[in-house]
């Protein structure tokens, strides 16, 4: 590969990655423009219990997430193939979500990969199909015994309320 090639190709990957970063930052913060700048208009997504164009997988996907307490999901590795400007990718993810069942706080884990198709259509990178399989899960009481120790912690959030959405430092009452 020339090194024009290998930069294009190198290019690629990083901004497909730019993508998928704001795939799972848009799901865990809730916020779904971002959730569905990840897609071109004419996308095709299958969760399992939902398969459709990007628009109906967001709100889904918002309204699912938007349930529970909490969610973070968290790429692992990313096979990615370019070819020119159409890409195929296996990811592997774990998503962690707070849950409450039957009244009380739980667990939920969730382990698999989503089997991608990418397009640069000339206004960058998007998914345009997705296949999310799922490899296994489980579900187990919650036990935040760190979190009620003695340390002064900061806690994420979701939305606008998220200090990385803010950004205002000094965070107030720290000195």
């Amino acid at each position: 590969m020339d090194l024009e090639a290998e930069v294009r190709d190198l290019t690629a990957r990083r901004d497909i990655f730019n993508v998928l970063c704001n795939y799972m930052r848009g799901q865990d913060r809730l916020m779904p423009e971002l959730h569905r700048s990840a897609f071109h208009d004419d996308a095709f997504v299958d969760c399992g219990p939902y398969a459709g164009g990007p628009d109906g997988f967001v709100k889904f996907a918002q309204d699912l997430l938007g349930d529970f307490k909490s969610s973070q999901h968290v790429i692992g590795q990313a096979q990615i193939r370019v070819n020119g400007k159409v890409a195929e990718g296996e990811v592997y993810f774990i998503a962690f979500h707070r849950i409450v069942e039957d009244g009380s706080d739980k667990d939920l884990f969730v382990a698999g990969r989503y089997i991608d198709q990418y397009e640069d259509r000339g206004t960058g990178w998007k998914i345009a199909k997705r296949c999310e399989l799922i490899d296994w899960a489980r579900t187990d009481p919650a036990s935040d015994s760190f979190l009620s120790g003695p340390f002064r912690l900061i806690l994420g959030a979701r939305g606008d309320e998220d200090f990385s959405n803010q950004r205002n430092w000094p965070r107030p009452g720290v000195k």
